[in-house]
C-alpha cells in the first residue's frame, strides 16, 4: 500500500473519532445532550444536590388545574425541580390569588429558597398578570416544607380569568 493511502486512512480515522465524540466525552451527541445523568421523581419534586454551597436559580414550573408541569434545562441542581405546585386559586375571601407549594429538599445540605410565582390570565382576558413571592423559606436536608405565595386579586369576578400559575424564578442557597 502506498504512503498516501495510509495517510488518507489515518486522516479518515481521526475525522471519524472527532465526529463521533469518541474522545472521552462519555457519549455526548450532536444534539447537545448532556453526559451527566440526573434523577427526578414524579410531580416535579425530585431534585438532587451535589453537596456544593452557593446558589442556583431557574424557571419553568407551571400549573393550570392543580397539576404540575416541569420544563427547563437538564441541570440536576435547579431549585425549580424542588418545587411542586399543589394548587392555584382565589382564596375564600375573594381578595387574594394563592399558590400552594411544597418545596422538597432531597439534598444533603440545608437550603434557603426564594420563589417568584406568576399568575397568568387567559388569552384574550383583560386581566393583568399578578406576581407573588416566597422569600427565605428554610428547608432542611431531606425534608419538605409547605408554603403559600399570595398576590392581591384586583379583578371583580371569581378569579376564573387566571388560567395558570407558574414559577417564574426560583433560587436556593446553602445555609
Amino acid at each position: 500500500m502506498k504512503f498516501r493511502h495510509v495517510r488518507a486512512i489515518a486522516v479518515f480515522g481521526i475525522a471519524i473519532v472527532a465526529l463521533t465524540g469518541a474522545r472521552g466525552s462519555h457519549g455526548a451527541s450532536c444534539g447537545g445532550g448532556s453526559s451527566h445523568s440526573s434523577s427526578s421523581s414524579s410531580g416535579g419534586s425530585g431534585g438532587t444536590s451535589s453537596g456544593t454551597s452557593g446558589s442556583d436559580s431557574t424557571s419553568g414550573t407551571s400549573s393550570s388545574s392543580g397539576g404540575t408541569t416541569t420544563t427547563g434545562g437538564s441541570s440536576r441542581d435547579k431549585a425549580e425541580r424542588d418545587i411542586r405546585i399543589d394548587s392555584c386559586k382565589l382564596d375564600s375571601t375573594g381578595k387574594n390569588l394563592v399558590a400552594r407549594l411544597t418545596v422538597t429538599n432531597s439534598g444533603s445540605v440545608d437550603y434557603t429558597y426564594n420563589v417568584t410565582m406568576k399568575f397568568n390570565p387567559a388569552a384574550g382576558s383583560s386581566a393583568v398578570a399578578a406576581t407573588a413571592r416566597v422569600n427565605s423559606l428554610k428547608v432542611k436536608a431531606g425534608a419538605s416544607q409547605q408554603t403559600e405565595a399570595t398576590a392581591p386579586y384586583t379583578g371583580k369576578g371569581d378569579g376564573s380569568e387566571y388560567k395558570e400559575c407558574v414559577v417564574s424564578t426560583a433560587s436556593k442557597s446553602a445555609l
